[in-house]
Protein backbone atom coordinates (compact mmCIF):
# COMPACT_ATOMS: atom_id res chain seq x y z
CA UNK A 1 0.00 0.00 0.00
CA UNK A 2 1.43 3.34 -0.97
CA UNK A 3 -0.38 5.26 1.79
CA UNK A 4 1.39 3.45 4.62
CA UNK A 5 3.26 5.54 7.15
CA UNK A 6 7.01 5.62 6.67
CA UNK A 7 8.17 7.20 9.93
CA UNK A 8 7.65 6.32 13.58
CA UNK A 9 5.82 9.62 14.05
CA UNK A 10 3.36 8.79 11.23
CA UNK A 11 2.73 5.32 12.71
CA UNK A 12 2.12 6.86 16.15
CA UNK A 13 -0.41 9.21 14.62
CA UNK A 14 -2.19 6.38 12.77
CA UNK A 15 -2.33 3.77 15.53
CA UNK A 16 -3.78 3.73 19.05
CA UNK A 17 -1.04 3.43 21.70
CA UNK A 18 -1.68 -0.28 22.40
CA UNK A 19 -1.58 -1.08 18.70
CA UNK A 20 1.57 0.97 18.16
CA UNK A 21 3.26 -0.87 21.02
CA UNK A 22 2.47 -4.29 19.52
CA UNK A 23 2.77 -3.59 15.79
CA UNK A 24 5.74 -1.21 15.75
CA UNK A 25 7.60 -1.99 18.99
CA UNK A 26 7.10 -5.77 19.10
CA UNK A 27 5.08 -5.66 22.29
CA UNK A 28 2.76 -8.35 23.62
CA UNK A 29 -0.60 -7.87 25.28
CA UNK A 30 -1.39 -9.78 28.46
CA UNK A 31 -3.15 -13.14 27.92
CA UNK A 32 -6.96 -13.15 28.06
CA UNK A 33 -7.12 -9.34 27.68
CA UNK A 34 -7.34 -8.81 23.90
CA UNK A 35 -10.69 -8.43 22.19
CA UNK A 36 -10.26 -11.46 19.92
CA UNK A 37 -8.84 -14.18 22.21
CA UNK A 38 -12.32 -15.73 22.65
CA UNK A 39 -13.98 -14.39 19.46
CA UNK A 40 -16.17 -16.90 17.60
CA UNK A 41 -17.49 -14.74 14.72
CA UNK A 42 -16.82 -15.81 11.16
CA UNK A 43 -14.80 -13.54 8.93
CA UNK A 44 -11.31 -12.47 7.98
CA UNK A 45 -8.71 -11.15 10.39
CA UNK A 46 -6.75 -8.25 8.90
CA UNK A 47 -3.61 -6.42 9.95
CA UNK A 48 -4.60 -3.45 12.12
CA UNK A 49 -1.71 -1.50 10.63
CA UNK A 50 -2.40 -1.85 6.92
CA UNK A 51 -5.57 -3.91 6.37
CA UNK A 52 -3.89 -6.93 4.76
CA UNK A 53 -5.85 -10.19 5.09
CA UNK A 54 -3.89 -12.37 7.50
CA UNK A 55 -6.07 -15.22 8.81
CA UNK A 56 -9.44 -16.80 7.98
CA UNK A 57 -11.67 -17.38 10.99
CA UNK A 58 -11.99 -21.02 9.92
CA UNK A 59 -8.34 -21.49 10.96
CA UNK A 60 -8.85 -19.99 14.45
CA UNK A 61 -9.08 -22.29 17.46
CA UNK A 62 -9.00 -22.13 21.25
CA UNK A 63 -5.44 -22.98 22.25
CA UNK A 64 -6.04 -22.10 25.89
CA UNK A 65 -3.17 -19.60 25.68
CA UNK A 66 -5.26 -16.43 26.05
CA UNK A 67 -4.33 -15.09 22.62
CA UNK A 68 -6.05 -15.62 19.28
CA UNK A 69 -4.52 -18.76 17.79
CA UNK A 70 -4.60 -19.90 14.17
CA UNK A 71 -3.36 -22.99 12.36
CA UNK A 72 -2.38 -21.32 9.09
CA UNK A 73 -2.14 -17.76 7.69
CA UNK A 74 -3.46 -16.53 4.35
CA UNK A 75 -0.86 -17.51 1.76
CA UNK A 76 1.88 -14.90 1.46
CA UNK A 77 0.42 -12.68 4.20
CA UNK A 78 3.02 -13.20 6.93
CA UNK A 79 6.76 -13.44 7.28
CA UNK A 80 8.67 -15.17 10.06
CA UNK A 81 12.07 -14.61 11.60
CA UNK A 82 14.04 -15.76 14.61
CA UNK A 83 13.39 -13.77 17.78
CA UNK A 84 15.95 -14.08 20.60
CA UNK A 85 14.38 -11.48 22.90
CA UNK A 86 13.42 -12.27 26.48
CA UNK A 87 16.23 -14.80 26.80
CA UNK A 88 14.61 -17.44 24.60
CA UNK A 89 14.46 -18.43 20.95
CA UNK A 90 11.06 -18.02 19.28
CA UNK A 91 9.78 -17.41 15.77
CA UNK A 92 8.29 -13.95 15.29
CA UNK A 93 5.38 -13.43 12.88
CA UNK A 94 5.13 -10.12 10.97
CA UNK A 95 2.80 -8.71 8.32
CA UNK A 96 4.40 -9.05 4.90
CA UNK A 97 2.88 -5.78 3.69
CA UNK A 98 3.78 -3.37 6.50
CA UNK A 99 6.26 -5.29 8.64
CA UNK A 100 4.09 -4.99 11.74
CA UNK A 101 4.72 -7.41 14.60
CA UNK A 102 1.78 -9.79 14.98
CA UNK A 103 2.96 -12.39 17.48
CA UNK A 104 4.83 -15.70 17.35
CA UNK A 105 4.41 -19.15 15.84
CA UNK A 106 4.99 -22.31 17.87
CA UNK A 107 5.26 -25.99 16.85
CA UNK A 108 2.42 -27.17 19.11
CA UNK A 109 -0.69 -26.57 17.00
CA UNK A 110 -3.39 -29.02 15.94
CA UNK A 111 -3.27 -28.39 12.17
CA UNK A 112 -1.64 -30.56 9.53
CA UNK A 113 1.59 -28.53 9.86
CA UNK A 114 1.47 -28.68 13.67
CA UNK A 115 1.81 -24.90 13.97
CA UNK A 116 0.11 -22.45 16.35
CA UNK A 117 0.15 -18.85 15.20
CA UNK A 118 -0.25 -17.02 18.51
CA UNK A 119 -1.31 -13.49 17.53
CA UNK A 120 -1.97 -10.33 19.54
CA UNK A 121 -5.53 -9.00 19.29
CA UNK A 122 -4.09 -5.47 19.13
CA UNK A 123 -2.50 -6.33 15.78
CA UNK A 124 -5.80 -7.49 14.25
CA UNK A 125 -9.10 -6.16 12.92
CA UNK A 126 -11.92 -8.61 12.22
CA UNK A 127 -14.08 -8.21 9.13
CA UNK A 128 -17.01 -10.30 10.34
CA UNK A 129 -19.14 -12.11 7.83
CA UNK A 130 -16.61 -12.27 5.01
Amino acid sequence: MSDLPTTESEWRHRLAPDRFHVLREGGTEQPFTGIYWDEKALGVYRCAGCGTELFESSTKYDSGSGWPSFTVPVEGAVDTKEDRSLGMVRTEVTCTACGGHLGHVFPDGPGSDGLRYCINSASLDLDAGE
